[in-house]
């Protein structure tokens, strides 16, 4: 699992096939991923239109936000579409970007973690957030204090 003060190499696949790297971001702005659980898990979904619903907050700590699902490319960007979803979405294409960051399937291989990680604009790693359940994948007042520290 990433650890606060970490500089990972994290590099991702968007949607539309692009590559693209927490580098990519290194003096320009800060960058929250967040991991969903699944496509189809409804606490995820809430916490992503949270993020939609409280954009004015991450716009203010130059924060751009990422959106990491374990399903492949076709079905993230069928849900992008459907949900209407303003954010880079990254999936699965070549092993999950989960794995990358360290979150496992836990309970027998059945529930993949999610959370969320925030990197500031060198790319190093500021708050991290794990979760088996999804219900504490994401901490409001968490990544609030967090954004404020950066």
């Amino acid at each position: 699992m990433l650890e606060i003060g970490s500089t990972p190499d994290l590099k991702l696949e968007d949607t539309d096939g692009r590559s693209l790297a927490i580098a990519d971001f290194k003096g320009k702005e800060n960058v929250l991923v967040y991991f969903m659980r699944a496509l189809s898990c409804a606490q995820c979904n809430a916490h992503v239109q949270s993020f939609v619903k409280n954009q004015a907050v991450f716009d203010a700590a130059n924060v751009k936000i990422i959106v990491a699902v374990p399903e492949d490319l076709k079905d993230a960007a069928a849900w992008k579409a459907r949900k209407n979803i303003p954010y880079t979405v990254v999936a699965g294409a070549a092993g999950t970007p989960h794995e990358s960051v360290g979150l496992l399937r836990k309970v027998f291989g059945t529930l993949q973690q999610s959370g969320s990680v925030l990197f500031d604009s060198n790319g190093t790693v500021t708050y991290v957030q794990v979760s088996t359940i999804p219900t504490t994948s994401y901490n409001k007042a968490e990544i609030g204090a967090a954004l404020a520290a950066l």
